[in-house]
This record gives structure tokens, sequence and C-alpha cells, in this order.
């Protein structure tokens, strides 16, 4: 099943400070500005036009791409993993639905083609990634508006980009935003199977922090559901609520960005790209599939109990 959850901040009185709990329920050569008057380009894409069993309505077809504006980056798409939150965009049961139909993916990473006059922030052959959920990065190539990507370096290896702005935002963020933790803090956390969970460890430990996998009578603390997935109810003991001031808080990336700025998540991709720069940050466990073997990638992907990130290859 999927779902996740973290229980921060549990105070220690004894050498080991414990501070954090996690459970786990589950080359393009640069080339001019494309033009309205070029040739379409053979676009294939994995798109959706109603709601439902990803296996039923996920199909792969050829689509044509827009001209681009002044405004606007023609990207080459590389690599987009499947995440949770992708299969269930596709199920119609996420807090964020795009407008259908609709091309799947919400994370990924990709090389700009080309550039429209007004752009100012990439150049054809650099590497970027989604601003935002929704963006649809299960396609071969596609044009988006330059405000829709960041820019990365693009020596960072293909996997670790490819999965950059999901699980290793949210494992920094939920380090970062609910508990003042110190160097030598101790990080609960038993999600080390799940790309949130691999993310928490490795960032833990570039940040000082130390992890272990169990947490027991730790009075204090903040118990943070960062995926549920699984749909189903946190359980919290009452006791723990009343004797050991236990706090119950969640975590949505989305709703983070929505409550910053896009500066602000910039500023954080770039705290990541140093991490994988320096190896410090590494991408989880994953299963290359070329495009057109989606629905081999689909139903791995919905598999219980799979620690294996399948990524799409555009190749």
């Amino acid at each position: 099943m999927w779902g996740c959850g973290a229980l921060l901040g549990a105070r220690a009185r004894s050498r080991l400070r414990c501070e954090l709990f996690l459970a786990w329920d589950r080359g393009w050569s640069a080339a001019a500005p494309y033009s309205a008057s070029a040739e379409p380009s053979r676009v294939r894409a994995l798109v959706y036009g109603h709601h439902g069993d990803p296996a039923k309505v996920v199909e792969l077809k050829n689509l044509e791409l827009a001209a681009v504006g002044g405004s606007d980056v023609h990207v080459k798409m590389l690599a987009a993993p499947i995440n949770p939150s992708d299969i269930n965009m596709i199920q119609g049961n996420y807090g964020l639905l795009p407008k259908l139909p609709a091309v799947g993916g919400n994370e990924g990473v990709g090389q700009v083609v080309a550039v429209g006059g007004s752009v100012t922030g990439v150049k054809p052959g650099d590497w970027v990634i989604p601003a935002s959920a929704g963006l649809g990065t299960w396609q071969t190539e596609a044009v988006f508006s330059e405000e829709a990507l960041i820019s990365i370096p693009s020596d960072l290896p293909l996997q670790s980009a490819a999965t950059l702005s999901v699980n290793p935002c949210t494992a920094y963020r939920m380090l970062m935003d609910f508990e003042q933790l110190q160097p030598g803090d101790c990080v609960i956390q038993n999600a080390s199977n799940s790309g949130v969970g691999q993310a928490v460890i490795q960032i833990a430990a570039a940040l000082g922090l130390r992890t272990v996998n169990v947490v027991r009578d730790r009075p204090g603390g903040t118990m943070v559901t960062y995926g549920g997935m699984a749909k189903q109810p946190v359980i919290a003991s009452v006791s723990q609520l009343i004797f050991k001031d236990l706090k119950l808080r969640g975590f949505w990336l989305s709703q983070w960005k929505k409550d910053h700025s896009p500066a602000q998540f910039k500023e954080l991709i770039v705290t990541l790209c140093g991490l994988i720069s320096r190896g410090q940050l590494t991408a989880p466990a994953c299963s290359e599939v070329p495009l057109q073997d989606y629905q081999r990638a689909l139903e791995a992907s919905v598999q219980p109990f799979v620690s294996s990130k399948q990524i799409l290859t555009m190749c």
C-alpha cells in the first residue's frame, strides 16, 4: 500500500535525542527557435481521457507539437518516473487533477531544444525539470512555458535528475520545517524502502543527523503524514496524544509550493542539486523502461511492496 507518515520532534531526556519518525504504509544539440511554419514533429505521449484504472485508460498516442511562442520552451524529454501521485491522479482521487484529456506524469527531466524570443532563463542544451505538478512529462517532447520549468545542471546522473522534484523535496522540507533539528539529533525512520524514506536517510546524514528505525516512549513529537496514498486512516494512541504530547500534521509538497514563491522552490532545487553533486544524495532504486513498454511499467508501479521506481525513458 502507498502511504507515508512522520513523527518529528520527539524529545528524549538522554544523550540520544530523537527528533523525527518516518513510517511507510506501503545529447541534443543547440537548435534555432521552433516556428509555427516548421514541419510538425511526431510526439509520442501517454494520454488518458477519463479517470480509472491506469492499465485501462492510459494510451500511447501520437500528438502534434505546438508552435513555440515568445515565452515558450521546446523540450525533449529524457526520462520520467511513475510516482504514486501519478497513479492516483489518473484514478481521479488525488488533490490536484488536470483537465482531461491529459498527458500523464508530474516529474521528469528534459533537454531544451529551442526557446522563444522572450525566454531568458534557459537556453538550448540545458536540462530542465517541472516547477509544478501536472505538467505532463510522459511524452517524448513538448512545448512548455518558461515559468513551468526549472533549470538544473546537465551533469547530474539521469535517474537523480528525473526523480529530483518530488521525493527529495518532500524529505528535505519535512526535515527542515516541523522541528528545529540540530547536528547530532536523531531521525527516527522506518520508511527506508520508500523514495521519500531513502531521501530522508541521505539528507539527514548530510545535515549531521543520525537515523534509527524504531521509537518507543519518546515524549513530545509531531506525527506528519506525507503520502496517504493507501487512503487509510491515521492511527494514533489517545494516551500518546494526552500523556506524550503527540501532535498530528500533514504535508503536501504541492501545497508548500502554493504557500511559497517560485524563487524559494528554485532555491530548494539548488540545495538538493548540490547534495547530488557532492555524492550525498543518490536516486532511489530504479528500473528504466522504454516508453512503448509503459503497460509493464504501470503494472509494476501498482504492485504492493515494490521498492524499485519505474522510470520511463524516451529514447
